[in-house]
């Protein structure tokens, strides 16, 4: 980590502390405190395990793209691609830093650079379209159970998906629609061309450079399709373990009449709202979009901060250490198979 790193990841853990202040100061410490010695650990570790499980299944994801490319490359190797990017992601504003990390640890582990970029673009492309999958499934399942209580956060929704749709089908006109998307990406920059030449030169350049590497990967992809069918299950796999945490976390606040449908689909909801957010990690954004949604939910206002917070530690502060302690191991060199 650079030393800019380092001071962005001690501002976000000190925001991340005064936002917690922030919410418990009109609370009464003795309140907290009763109901967090009162939890049920066990469901509390079920959380932690379901965060745990959701990582495990990406690192699933990046060994099955890199065995594909003929190397061997071990689980242990794997697990600290998603963990580094956690970190990065939680440091840099919409999560820019998450694909850089990732291609820094495979190349680290002695992937070539070519194999490693492409394998992150087909995981980027298939985990791009599982969010969209999930959120419209969730839309059908449960948002007429919860609809009353977005509020006006509906608006924040209704753009989260929109961004990610955009990016999918951005993607989806590369492979389909090739030449139409390079002229069309082409007619969209030509207005600073008539501020800046050279920079639209560069720019140009870069964006056909990555419309071309997108476009050869996504025919292979196409191509094999038990490998994309594989892919998708896993990823629906380790977004599922991810949205299902804070069922768990109300179950350790014994909260009742918990309806799992409802907080996963109250989860997919904060997901996209999140990532309208430039600030690292969402912060602040989180906070207030998970006490937005679920105040009508859980009626005990320790419990609803407690559970922001439990959730906050899991999902961002916990999968970021461990991101640290990830970017410290020694790297094993990966073999050509």
């Amino acid at each position: 980590m650079t030393k800019r790193n380092k001071v962005v990841l001690a501002i976000m853990v000190l925001l991340g502390l005064g936002i917690f202040w922030y919410s418990v100061r009109n609370v009464s410490f003795a309140v907290i405190a009763n109901d967090f010695l009162h939890m049920n650990w066990g469901w509390l570790a079920i959380a932690c395990l379901c965060m745990v499980i959701s990582l495990v299944l990406e690192a699933w994801v990046v060994k099955v793209l890199i065995r594909r490319q003929g190397v061997a490359f071990s689980m242990r190797e794997a697990i600290r691609v998603p963990l580094v990017e956690q970190l990065f992601n939680g440091i840099t504003p919409f999560a820019s830093g998450g694909q850089p990390a990732q291609l820094f640890i495979l190349l680290q582990s002695g992937v070539d650079g070519g194999r490693a970029a492409s394998s992150l673009l087909m995981k980027f492309v298939v985990y791009q379209a599982m969010i969209v999958v999930n959120f419209i499934l969730c839309l059908f399942l449960g948002f007429h159970l919860i609809a009353d209580k977005l509020h006006t956060l509906s608006w924040l929704v209704l753009m989260g998906f929109l961004v990610h749709f955009a990016v999918i089908l951005g993607l989806l006109m590369v492979m389909y629609w090739y030449s139409f998307t390079k002229n069309m990406s082409l007619l969209l920059l030509k207005p600073i061309k008539w501020i800046r030449k050279d920079l639209y030169k560069k720019w140009s350049l870069g964006l056909l450079h990555k419309i071309d590497s997108f476009y050869h990967e996504g025919q292979q992809l196409k191509k094999d399709w038990r490998l994309l069918l594989k892919m998708c299950l896993i990823t629906v796999g380790q977004l599922m373990f991810y949205y299902v945490i804070p069922y768990f976390i109300l179950l350790a606040l014994n909260v009742e009449h918990v309806d799992l449908v409802i907080v996963m689909t109250m989860h997919v909801l904060i997901v996209m709202v999140i990532s309208l957010f430039p600030i690292p990690g969402g912060t602040g954004g989180a906070e207030y979009s998970f006490s937005m949604i679920f105040t009508t939910f859980v009626h005990t206002n320790s419990k609803l901060i407690l559970a922001m917070i439990l959730w906050r530690v899991i999902t961002y502060y916990l999968a970021m250490f461990s991101g640290m302690i990830a970017l410290l191991l020694q790297p094993t060199q990966a073999n050509s198979e």
